[in-house]
């Protein structure tokens, strides 16, 4: 079902992606939003560039689309290094891994994206090459076997995931730099719909941009994606220029409301308030009840819920809160 969403978060296919390359910033004074992170990656790529030394390895963790990959591109950029890219469940085998540390060049940027899932052997494999850059590769098997110890070229491993709390602590540890990347405010959001316009070549009002940016779920891919599903519209039913009125048609046929939600969220709200009337429900019952994965419903519907105080989390399930009743116009019961 998730697949379906016009605000799912992850990317969905090739031609999709494409756009998404195209739509992405190059540096950090392109990228917009995560202030923080931004301000004190410049002052550590700057003094790792002074003591000529590569970048501490970075961990990058939130939820998705948010910008992990395409800062992880930016850091690479500002090194002036060339970025390898993989993903955890890519890497099946260590002699995988191998290959791919052994084509390092020095002061390359590897990024692994989804860094949670990658395999356990995988992993161990890894930290050798994180502390010291070396590689222990066994040769042969049974008495036969012996061991090789292989120099790398000194570089920078860049994980990203959604899942932070999935990472062993050996590996999370062998971060020098870990840092959360945040949901997005609506302004930030609008400025970056000004920008994918302009790069689109579409022309677009400030009420519309905001229009979109406060529907996008704090998410900057999503915010993308409905400003293309919105100039669709404006290209069929107006002259191609984006107006607030153009905008509201294709949102609301879209099915999202002011808020960002869609009807998966407002279907999760109806179950909790109507079927369960305000009582904690567990995770799985939910789940099943709405027709969706477990970890679906906690990586992608869920996080959102809590940023706006909608529903909470507490020991025996979650919980709808006020805000969530009012919205859905439903009246609390006593």
């Amino acid at each position: 079902m998730d697949e379906e969403r016009i605000i799912n978060p992850e990317l969905e296919g090739k031609n999709e992606e494409q756009i998404e390359n195209s739509l992405r910033p190059q540096n950090l004074n392109e990228y917009i939003g995560q202030e923080k992170v931004k301000h004190n990656m410049k002052i550590y790529i700057e003094a790792a560039k002074k003591r000529k030394e590569p970048l501490d390895h970075v961990l990058l963790y939130g939820p998705p689309g948010l910008g992990k990959t395409t800062l992880a591109n930016i850091i690479a950029n500002e090194m002036n290094s060339n970025i390898k890219v993989t993903s955890g469940p890519a890497i099946e085998k260590a002699g995988d891994l191998a290959a791919i540390l052994t084509n390092l060049s020095e002061f390359d940027v590897l990024f692994i994206d989804e860094i949670h899932r990658l395999n356990k052997s995988v992993e161990e494999i890894l930290y050798p090459a994180l502390e010291d850059y070396t590689l222990d590769i066994v040769i042969g098997k049974g008495p036969t076997a012996k061991s090789i110890r292989i120099d790398l070229p000194k570089f920078t491993l860049i994980g990203a995931t959604t899942k932070a709390g999935s990472l062993t602590t050996p590996l999370r540890d062998r971060f020098g730099i870990v840092d959360r990347l945040e949901l997005y405010s609506a302004e930030e959001l609008a400025t970056i719909v000004k920008r994918s316009a302009k790069i689109l070549d579409v022309n677009i009002d400030e009420d519309s941009s905001f229009e979109i940016a406060r529907r996008s779920r704090g998410t900057p891919r999503i915010a993308n994606r409905l400003l293309k599903r919105v100039r669709d519209y404006a290209s069929v039913l107006g002259d191609g220029d984006i107006n607030l009125k153009i905008t509201k048609i294709a949102l609301n046929r879209l099915e999202i409301d002011e808020l960002g939600l869609d009807n998966i969220d407002r279907k999760i709200l109806d179950v909790m308030i109507g079927n369960y009337h305000g009582r904690p429900v567990g995770l799985e019952t939910l789940a099943t009840t709405i027709g969706e994965e477990i970890d679906t419903v906690e990586d992608v519907y869920e996080p959102y819920l809590i940023q706006i105080g909608f529903i909470s989390r507490t020991p025996r399930g979650r919980i709808p809160l006020p805000e969530a009743y009012k919205h859905m116009g439903y009246t609390i019961e006593d």
